[in-house]
């Protein structure tokens, strides 16, 4: 048993190999910690492991389209994937979860996570989000600021590549950017629009972490707008493509994958967690590993529900949870996908490759006086894509050259524009254990409760009329939405279910992101947030966890965990 013991102890261990796990991984073991990072899912090697990322439309068997098995295999899922990149999203015949309200809980099981198949859209947070919740009082405060956070975000972007461009606006702060994924014709003129017809809105370039210029160890995005597949020329950042690398060339990793977390093991005489254990995937044997330091990455519904199932008898109702917070608070965005419209001009502008570029009108309400909105508190911000019409949006007639010619021929310039707002924490919407059904591996199913509030469904129906009114005014035709809007969790931004916090009584974190009851377990996924601004989070995540490991390097070294 010694000599077990000794085998499986670290001087860390990360749970999760996504986003915000692979920085954990490479700031630990670059800081010199022998780190275990435990991955539930499969193996996925970079490069050899994109086994669809060179394959045309018609190598699939049926264009991409996935079959009615696989529909049924994946009735969440599919909302997301397709045949192209599926296997990089679990079934969820096989993995189940309950959903008490509607949502979707869209995941990733492989070293990587959902890094390989992320939006990569990166904005940083500024002092309008960090001080939301004090100043409207929804929520508890944030325990930091934007200068907290300024050089990690930094730091961050220098690391990943975050193509943007300069805009000198408080509330989304300008960032370390390689040159911009450039905007397209219509989506020039769409941008002017909005400056000669609104005095509060603007349209920027989307912040992208796509590398539009060359990067050592990695090479630049190719227009090919096939992301989630995986990028064979590394030319998106992901944990396979980057943190992890760097984590392996540190000579302190240890990766164990098919390693689901069951719970973080505490010592009552301690008060501290001593390790966690896992359940092998394959073989399901249990199996414990030791460590000083514990970093949960597991995202934020995952991380909530391993700090459930960690009970013991001074954490009744789970690991750290004396403030009764963890599960709580769960947040999505808002999310409206539909407003159209086409746009008869420009037909001989056309554009190069697939850009995997959006545009991007940020928040424009309640930012002062002048902003403010009486229909709802916060806001949102809106993204949009330009492109022209082809065969697949349109019918198309004959046969022969005629056909061809058809084909060849572009359609009119259309624009999507779709809105992402900010939601606010809320007690009730929340993530528990089902006491009575189990997985294949004997753990409670996760229950999911989650439905939109008065003033989520306020600015829903703002960025949609909004939306529409952009359009209408630079010259678009057949404007229209889709009014009815996806389920909660179709942003993929979970987050806050052990948010941060100065008071214990009322957060599971602390400004370090280092739990209140337990010094030396930190939470630095999407569980750690305690707003959700409107902006997507993962850069937060990224520089959130880069600042916590260094404090918490600085706390092993000095032995004070």
């Amino acid at each position: 048993m010694k000599n077990q013991t000794e085998k499986n102890t670290f001087d860390a261990i990360v749970v999760g190999s996504g986003i915000s796990g692979g920085w954990a991984a490479k700031e630990l073991t670059e800081g010199g910690l022998k780190t275990l990072v435990l991955e539930r899912g499969r193996n996925v090697e970079h490069v050899t492991d994109y086994i669809t990322a060179l394959k045309d439309p018609w190598e699939f068997k049926h264009r991409t389209h996935l079959t009615k098995e696989e529909l049924k295999e994946r009735p969440v899922q599919s909302s997301h994937c397709d045949a192209g990149d599926k296997h990089f999203y679990v079934k969820d015949s096989e993995h189940p979860y309950v959903q008490e309200k509607p949502f979707k809980w869209i995941r990733g099981y492989q070293v990587g996570g959902r890094s390989l198949t992320w939006g990569r859209q990166s904005y940083r947070f500024s002092d309008l989000d960090f001080e939301a919740n004090k100043k409207d009082g929804h929520g508890v405060d944030w325990p930091i600021r934007y200068e907290d956070l300024k050089e990690w975000y930094d730091y961050v972007e220098a690391y990943v590549g975050i193509s943007g461009s300069l805009e000198a606006l408080p509330h989304l702060p300008d960032g370390v950017f390689l040159p911009a994924i450039p905007m397209n014709a219509i989506e020039q003129h769409l941008k002017e629009s909005v400056r000669e017809q609104y005095t509060d809105r603007v349209i920027i370039n989307g912040r992208f972490a796509n590398l539009t210029s060359y990067k050592e160890g990695r090479g630049q995005c190719m227009n090919r707008n096939l992301c989630s597949r995986g990028c064979p020329f590394s030319g998106y950042f992901s944990s396979n493509s980057s943190t992890l690398l760097d984590a392996y060339d540190s000579g302190n990793l240890t990766l164990r994958e098919n390693s689901i977390v069951k719970e973080v093991v505490y010592d009552e005489a301690t008060k501290k967690a001593v390790g966690v254990k896992i359940i092998d995937a394959i073989t399901k044997e249990e199996i414990t590993y030791y460590a000083k330091l514990i970093f949960l990455n597991a995202s934020a519904i995952a991380t909530a529900s391993i700090l459930l199932n960690s009970t013991s008898t001074s954490f009744p109702k789970g690991l750290g949870n004396s403030s009764l917070q963890v599960g709580h608070n769960l947040m999505d965005h808002v999310v409206n996908e539909g407003t159209y419209g086409t746009y008869d001009g420009l037909l001989d502008k056309y554009y190069e490759g697939r850009t995997p570029g959006l545009i991007y009108i940020p928040r424009f309400q309640n930012l002062d006086t002048k902003t403010e909105n009486t229909d709802f508190v916060r806001g949102y911000g809106i993204q949009g894509k330009g492109e022209r019409e082809n065969w697949e949006s349109k019918p198309v007639k004959g046969f022969g050259a005629a056909l061809k010619a058809q084909l060849e021929t572009p359609g009119k310039w259309k624009i999507s524009l779709g809105g992402r707002g900010e939601v606010l924490p809320n007690y009730e919407n929340k993530i528990s254990l089902d006491p009575k059904k189990k997985d294949q591996w004997g753990l409670p199913l996760v229950k999911v409760h989650f439905e939109y509030g008065a003033n989520d469904l306020a600015m829903m129906d703002h960025m949609t009329k909004a939306s529409e009114d952009i359009l209408v005014k630079a010259g678009f035709k057949s404007v229209g939405s889709y009014r009815n809007s996806p389920p909660p969790g179709s942003a993929v931004h979970e987050m806050g279910t052990a948010r941060m916090g100065d008071d214990p009584k009322t957060s599971v974190l602390n400004k370090n992101n280092q739990m209140h009851d337990v010094k030396n377990v930190f939470i630095t996924d999407g569980s750690c947030m305690t707003s959700s601004g409107c902006q997507n989070p993962s850069l937060t995540y990224m520089a959130l966890t880069a600042r916590a490991c260094k404090f918490a390097i600085q706390q092993f070294n000095s032995d004070q965990l």
